[in-house]
């Protein structure tokens, strides 16, 4: 069995479940990495509940008139305790969005209140308004959320986290907004050590439309240059400190040694 993060699962994209409707509870709990579970319709509450590196998407009936970005499409309690593993959802989730988790990667188009309570680890994207009290109790991981009425700030508790602009890096910017690029259908590299938030943020956005078809997500892509100041950044202040040690660790080992020889005398 091949092994991801620690955890048995299957190769890469051995399995994809294709489902069309209303998902009860719990919809893809403790999915396992090699499985898909895609789902045309909408889920109720705990969707992922335990993510161990499986991959969920959800987006609305085709032929939904519903705009996605406005509307439910996974109930409250989403990705609760997840450790590993992506996750694409078209349209908003309710409350308490990623509680918990402590390694996935998941995007949404907007958040309930308590988002990204107690989280630990991993990666979340929100691409449009998150409710109050966001990322209370928050200690790792980073969330990227689009803040386009600016008033982010007064709905995001601010105890253990600080808010900080996503630097824009020169190789990132390129004309088309990456659409191009999506023929890739490659793992976008996850690494908040190395600090590439513009790379690694796009490359998630661009999963988000190639798996859901958001318009939204395609909106962003095609102005990323317009778009990308209007994310903030949520960054725990113990998960920096963390981080800067890693990287001072990871400078360390990355210098070359000095050999230094001693002989007995004879």
């Amino acid at each position: 069995m091949a092994k991801r993060h620690g955890h048995a699962g299957l190769p890469e994209d051995t399995i994809h479940v294709n489902f069309k409707g209303t998902a009860g509870q719990s919809f893809g709990g403790w999915l396992s990495h090699g499985i898909t579970f895609e789902l045309e319709g909408d889920a109720n509450d705990y969707v992922g509940k335990g993510l161990s590196g499986g991959r969920l998407i959800v987006y609305p009936p085709k032929e939904s008139p519903l705009i996605p970005e406005e509307n439910i499409i996974v109930g409250n309690t989403v990705m609760y305790g997840a450790i590993s593993g992506e996750a694409y959802f078209r349209g908003v989730a309710g409350e308490r969005f990623c509680v918990r988790n402590s390694g996935a990667t998941a995007v949404v188009e907007g958040v309930g209140d308590h988002g990204c309570e107690y989280m630990t680890g991993g990666t979340v994207v929100v691409l449009g308004t998150a409710g109050r009290n966001f990322a209370a109790g928050m200690s790792g991981g980073i969330a990227y959320v689009l803040d386009e009425e600016g008033d982010f700030t007064q709905r995001c508790n601010l105890a253990m986290v600080e808010l900080e602009p996503v630097p824009e890096e020169e190789h990132a910017a390129t004309a088309d907004g990456g659409a191009g690029e999506l023929e890739t259908h490659g793992k976008v590299q996850i690494d908040h050590v190395a600090g590439n938030d513009d790379a690694m943020l796009k490359g998630i956005i661009q999963r988000h439309l190639l798996y859901t078809g958001s318009e939204r997500a395609r909106r962003v892509l095609e102005n990323w240059a317009s778009y990308l100041p209007k994310f903030v950044k949520v960054m725990p202040l113990e998960y920096r400190r963390a981080l800067g040690e890693m990287a001072e660790e990871q400078a360390k080992r990355e210098q070359p040694g000095v050999r230094v020889e001693i002989r007995a005398n004879d």
